[in-house]
């Protein structure tokens, strides 16, 4: 059965967030994600024009995902705290299996700072206002003020800290998040666990 164009270019796009969360930009080749999807490189470069574009198609649809399962743990929900509760459980199911969401936005991280040092403004510009737009995007949903929201991202990204070395979700260093309420876990017991 063949492929739209469009189911083509998102079968791209879901193979550039495998190999930017193993590789981050610099390490990624196109030939690797072209080998991936099982497409020649000239196919690959007749859907993104280059790399760049490529890797910025990849952080759109991380950054989206993300939002979409904030947002869509919201849903029905009026109470602000029981919203930021339902966000932080969303996220930490999303990322706790070490997915490509969560390497995913870590590589965005160091490939954005990696780019600036060398002088590329591009990247990061981009990398941003997507970013930009999820935080935007959480604190209207949960109806959080600037410091609330800005305590919501900063336990998300000690989630992700946490996570990528491997503490498991029942290690004493998740006692502050789990027992603050504030990542959305009631307790580390019934956290996901990290394998």
């Amino acid at each position: 059965m063949r492929m739209s164009a469009e189911e083509r270019r998102e079968s791209v796009v879901r193979a550039a967030m495998i190999e930017f969360a193993q590789r981050g930009y610099d390490g990624t080749s196109t030939q690797a994600i072209a080998n991936r999807v099982g497409v020649s490189q000239p196919y690959l470069f007749r859907l993104f024009p280059n790399k760049r574009a490529l890797f910025e198609a990849a952080v759109r649809r991380c950054t989206q995902d993300v939002k979409d399962a904030l947002l869509g743990a919201v849903e029905g929900l009026a109470d602000p705290e029981a919203r930021a509760k339902a966000m932080g459980d969303a996220y930490v199911s999303l990322v706790a299996d070490h997915s490509r969401l969560l390497l995913l936005q870590l590589q965005m991280y160091v490939s954005t700072a990696a780019a600036r040092a060398e002088g590329d403004e591009e990247v990061g510009e981009a990398v941003r206002a997507l970013w930009l737009d999820l935080w935007d995007s959480v604190r209207v949903a949960a109806g959080m003020t600037t410091e609330e929201v800005t305590g919501f991202f900063a336990y998300g990204m000690l989630i992700n800290t946490l996570l990528a070395m491997g503490f498991p979700t029942g290690h004493r260093v998740w006692e502050g998040l789990w027992g603050a309420g504030k990542c959305g876990a009631d307790d580390a017991a019934e956290s996901p666990e990290v394998s």
